[in-house]
C-alpha cells in the first residue's frame, strides 16, 4: 500500500471569556481601501473603546498592513486565511464605516458558530451602513445568525443598550412592529383580481432576465437561484458583459451621435472637459450612448423583458461607464434604437426595464412593478437606490426624517423634475471608473412612492413593501446632502410613512430599495395591493411595512 500524508488540522488558539474578536470586510480595490482606511480606524477605535467600558477587550483578526497602507479584508481568499485563525466560538463584530465586498468575509461567517454582531457608523460620507446592510442581507440568504447595530458616534444609549445585550444575551433584539405578514383575503376585490391575473399570465408566457455577468462587488444577496425564478414564470438568459463590449463595436458613430443629439434636443446637459483621466469627455459619452444601443439590441435579440449589467468589475477596465445607459433604459421617453437588419424600433413606447449591479432582487421587482404599472395605465419608469443615509429636516414645509436614497449614476428621467431639462450628466469618480463615463442625475421630483424589496431567506423569496413620498428640499440643503454623499449621483429625498429610522435598518434586507412613482396616494395605494397580490400568487412571502392602507 502506497505511504500518504495525513494532514493536521489545528484548531485556533481559544480566546478569554472577556474578549471579542473584530474583522473588517474592505473592498476589492486598493486605492479605495487606502482611503476609507483612516475613517475605518477611527470608527474601530470608539468600538472598541465602548466595549471596553462593559468589560469586554476587543481584539482585531487580522492586522494592519504597512504595504497595501490598510488593515481591510481585500479577497475571499484573504478572507478565509483570517479566519482559519478565530475561534469557532468567539463574540464576533464585523465592523464597517465603508462600502464592503461580502464575500470576502461570507465563507469565515458561514460556519462562525458564536455570536455575531455587525456594526456600521451613521454616515452619508462614509456608507459603512450600505455596506452593513448588504452583508446583512446575505447573512439572511445564508442562514447564518446575527446581530446588527449602528451608530453615529458609539456612545448613544440606543448603541450603548444594543452592545450590553449583545454581550450578556449573544443577540440583540430591535422594534420590527412596522411590518406585517400580508393578510391575501384583506386585499381589495379588483386590485387583488388583477394581481393575480398578472402572475397567472407571466406564469403561462414566461420571461426572461438577461444577466451580464452574475455576482457584483461581493453581493451574494443580489443572487437569486433559478429555481426560485423558475416556477413564477421566470427564467435567466446568461449573457457576458464581453458580448456588450463586442456589439458596441457593431454599432455606428452616427448611430451613437443621433443618441446624443436627442438627448440634447430635450435640454439635458452634459459637463464636459478635455482631460480623459479626471473629467467627462466627448469620447467617453459617445462609447456610452454605443453601449445603450447595444444593450437594447442584444436585450431584443434575446426577447429579453429586463437586463443587468454588473457595473465596475471588469467591464470598467474595457470601457466607460455604463450609468448613463442604464438611466436611458429604465425611462419610457428616450432615445429610439433601431434594428440593424430590419431597421424596426425595439421595444417602441416602452422602456427597457435594467437592475443595476445585476441585482436580482432587484431584476425581479423591476419586471412585476413594469407589468402592473403598465396594466393601470401609470409611468412604469423604476429604478433601484443604494439606501444611503437619513437624517431629521424641518423647516420649508417639511418636518421629517428624511432618507437619501442614491443610485450609483442615474435615474430614469421621468423620475427627475423636468425630466431630461432636469437632468445633468458628471463623470464618474476616476477612483472607481478609470476610463470614465456619466451619469444621468438630478434631483427626485415630489410626489408619492411605492417602495419594496425582495429578497431571499429561509430558502424562499419574500417581499417588503411600504410607501413614501419624496419630498423637496431647499436647493442648499440638497447641495449639503449630496455633499456628504455622492454629487455625481442622482438623489431622492424619501420619507417612509409609519416606519422610524432604526425599525427600517432592523428589518431591512440589503442595500438596496426599488422605488416607482404614482400619480396621488390613494393611485400608490391601489397599485401597492395589486403588487402584493401578484406576488402572493407568485408564490412570494409578501409583507406589509408602516402605514399600509389597503
Amino acid at each position: 500500500m502506497s505511504a500518504y500524508r495525513i494532514p493536521e488540522v489545528r484548531e485556533p488558539e481559544p480566546i478569554g471569556e472577556n474578549e471579542a474578536i473584530l474583522v473588517a470586510s474592505g473592498d476589492l480595490r486598493l486605492p479605495a481601501n487606502q482611503t476609507c482606511w483612516p475613517t475605518q480606524e477611527a470608527m474601530e477605535k470608539k468600538i472598541i473603546e465602548a466595549f471596553a467600558k462593559e468589560g469586554i477587550t476587543v481584539k482585531r483578526g487580522h492586522p494592519y498592513d504597512p504595504e497595501e497602507g490598510h488593515g481591510f479584508i481585500s479577497s475571499q481568499r484573504m478572507g478565509m486565511d483570517v479566519f482559519k485563525n478565530i475561534p469557532k466560538n468567539a463574540r464576533l463584530i464585523v465592523a464597517e464605516s465603508v462600502w464592503q465586498y461580502s464575500h470576502h468575509v461570507l465563507a469565515g461567517l458561514a460556519s462562525h458558530q458564536g455570536p455575531i454582531l455587525t456594526v456600521a457608523n451613521w454616515s452619508g460620507e462614509w456608507p459603512g451602513l450600505v455596506g452593513m446592510l448588504n452583508l446583512n442581507g446575505s447573512l439572511t440568504k445564508m442562514g447564518v445568525p446575527y446581530s446588527t447595530i449602528w451608530s453615529e458616534n458609539f456612545d448613544d444609549e440606543f448603541f450603548l443598550n444594543g452592545i450590553r445585550q449583545w454581550i450578556r444575551e449573544g443577540r440583540i433584539t430591535h422594534n420590527t412592529d412596522h411590518c406585517r405578514d400580508l393578510s391575501p383575503d384583506q386585499l381589495p376585490a379588483r386590485p387583488a383580481e388583477l394581481g393575480r391575473a398578472l402572475a397567472r399570465q407571466l406564469r403561462q408566457e414566461k420571461a426572461i432576465l438577461g444577466v451580464f455577468d452574475e455576482g457584483c462587488m461581493g453581493m451574494y444577496n443580489a443572487i437569486v437561484e433559478d429555481y426560485l425564478l423558475n416556477p413564477m414564470g421566470v427564467y435567466k438568459e446568461r449573457l457576458s458583459q464581453s458580448a456588450l463590449v463586442a456589439e458596441m463595436r457593431r454599432v455606428t458613430d452616427a448611430e451613437a451621435r443621433a443618441v446624443r443629439d436627442w438627448l440634447i434636443q430635450r435640454g439635458m446637459t452634459f459637463e464636459t472637459g478635455t482631460d480623459d483621466a479626471t473629467e467627462l469627455t466627448d469620447a467617453q459619452l459617445h462609447e456610452q450612448f454605443k453601449m445603450y444601443i447595444a444593450a437594447v439590441r442584444i436585450a431584443h435579440t434575446f426577447g429579453c423583458a429586463a437586463i443587468g449589467i454588473q457595473y465596475q468589475q471588469g467591464l470598467k477596465d474595457m470601457v466607460p461607464a455604463s450609468d448613463l445607459v442604464e438611466g436611458l433604459l429604465n425611462n419610457v421617453e428616450r432615445p429610439p434604437v433601431f434594428a440593424r437588419e430590419t431597421g424596426e424600433e425595439l421595444y417602441p413606447g416602452e422602456p427597457v426595464p435594467h437592475f443595476n449591479e445585476v441585482d436580482e432582487g432587484a431584476a425581479l421587482d423591476a419586471l412585476v412593478t413594469n407589468r402592473i404599472w403598465t396594466a393601470m395605465g401609470y409611468d412604469p419608469a423604476t429604478t433601484l437606490h443604494d439606501v444611503r443615509w437619513a437624517e431629521y429636516y424641518t423647516g420649508d414645509g417639511v418636518d421629517a426624517y428624511v432618507w437619501v436614497f442614491e443610485i450609483s449614476g442615474a435615474i430614469p428621467a421621468s423620475h427627475i423634475a423636468n425630466g431630461y431639462a432636469g437632468a445633468t450628466s458628471v463623470r464618474q469618480p476616476p477612483m472607481f471608473f478609470p476610463l470614465g463615463g456619466g451619469s444621468l442625475k438630478g434631483v427626485s421630483k415630489p410626489g408619492e412612492i411605492v417602495w419594496s424589496r425582495i429578497y431571499v431567506m429561509d430558502g424562499r423569496l419574500h417581499c417588503d413593501m411600504g410607501r413614501a413620498s419624496a419630498v423637496e428640499l431647499p436647493p442648499e440643503e440638497t447641495e449639503r446632502r449630496w455633499s456628504l454623499t455622492n454629487p455625481q449621483w442622482p438623489i431622492m429625498h424619501a420619507v417612509l410613512h409609519g416606519i422610524t429610522r432604526d425599525q427600517f435598518m432592523a428589518r431591512h434586507k440589503a442595500n438596496h430599495v426599488q422605488v416607482v412613482y404614482a400619480p396621488s396616494a390613494a393611485e400608490a395605494d391601489e397599485a401597492l395591493a395589486v403588487k402584493a397580490a401578484m406576488l402572493h400568487e407568485m408564490g412570494v412571502a409578501v409583507h406589509l411595512c408602516g402605514e399600509v392602507k389597503l
